[in-house]
């Protein structure tokens, strides 16, 4: 490996892109509703995809975008951090948010109220999908992957290249 930060900077979108794209899939193709909790673990990896998109550009800072690249793995690490949390709530190991998540049901916008009132309920310690294998929800698997993720991605940023 001639270039570990180059690798983390990489990593450092993909991680973000693959899960938000992942999260998008299941909301649009799957017909899943995101509970508050789901909007709060989407939340940083956007912006851990613009801390990754900015490393990639910054080629000429004097870290070369290092430090940009921490702040994308600190980001994915918070996503990790709020899916542990939600996780935990869906295994009724604590308590959560208290609001529940209600979505427009595709009413003209002259009629909002009514709109919102027609969408689907979504409470946050009711897991919508699992893992059929392993029985791990969303959260969890973006626990697992974001918390992993990052490990990876600061240990590549912090490693030395190689000397040829």
């Amino acid at each position: 490996m001639a270039n570990p930060l180059g690798l983390a900077k990489a990593l450092a979108f993909l991680v973000p892109a693959l899960l938000l794209g992942g999260a998008y899939a299941f909301q649009y193709w799957g017909k899943l509703v995101p509970c508050e909790m789901c909007w709060w673990q989407r939340y940083p990896h956007m912006a851990a995809l613009a801390f990754a998109l900015a490393a990639l550009l910054a080629g000429r800072l004097p870290d070369r975008g290092r430090s940009l690249v921490w702040l994308a793995a600190l980001a994915i690490a918070v996503s990790g951090g709020i899916g542990i949390y939600h996780a935990g709530v869906e295994l009724h190991l604590w308590q959560g948010a208290t609001q529940c998540s209600q979505t427009l049901s595709g009413g003209s916008s002259g009629d909002m109220l009514n709109s919102i009132m027609a969408g689907p309920l979504v409470r946050c310690d009711e897991v919508q999908w699992k893992d059929p294998v392993l029985n791990i929800s969303m959260a969890g698997w973006n626990a697992i992957l974001s918390l992993t993720g990052a490990l990876v991605i600061l240990w590549l940023s912090l490693k030395r290249p190689r000397q040829s």
